[in-house]
């Protein structure tokens, strides 16, 4: 019984980090074509324009590297649990937009995912961050049946 389940969460963790990877490769890109726009709304941030410029380059090459990781099988559990963190933190960032703590309403993201709305991309971010999650939990399950 032990040996399906595994056979089971191989290939569901590969299709978690195949949807993760379309994910940050599709935010990253879409940054980094208009990155004119991405520094204007960058700029609309109650952040330094130092923090600015560092977020610039920082976010998309952070996406991309966590795309990355994500690729191969001995760097796939940093690459989900890079995934989690950044979730986590775009995801924090939404509630406090939901909650009205920013004076002004900050940047969205690029592409089609600000088409969304707030609301909907909080839920939007909730569900990648669960699979993030549960793609950590694969991965090491799958790890420790492995060295057995």
């Amino acid at each position: 019984m032990k040996l399906k389940l595994v056979k089971f969460k191989s290939p569901l963790l590969n299709f978690i980090c195949t949807l993760l990877v379309f994910l940050w490769v599709y935010t990253a890109a879409s940054k980094l074509i208009d990155v004119g726009e991405f520094k204007r709304q960058l700029a609309n941030q109650t952040l330094g324009k130092a923090a600015a410029a560092f977020l610039l380059w920082f976010i998309p090459i952070s996406e991309i590297l966590t795309a990355l990781l994500l690729l191969f099988h001995k760097t796939r559990l940093s690459g989900l649990l890079f995934s989690a963190m950044l979730m986590f933190l775009f995801t924090g960032y939404i509630g406090l937009v939901l909650l009205g703590y920013y004076d002004r309403m900050p940047c969205s993201c690029g592409g089609v995912l600000k088409e969304m709305g707030w609301q909907l991309h909080f839920w939007f971010n909730i569900f990648f961050l669960a699979i993030s999650g549960l793609g950590v939990w694969l991965a090491r399950s799958v790890e420790q049946k492995a060295a057995l």
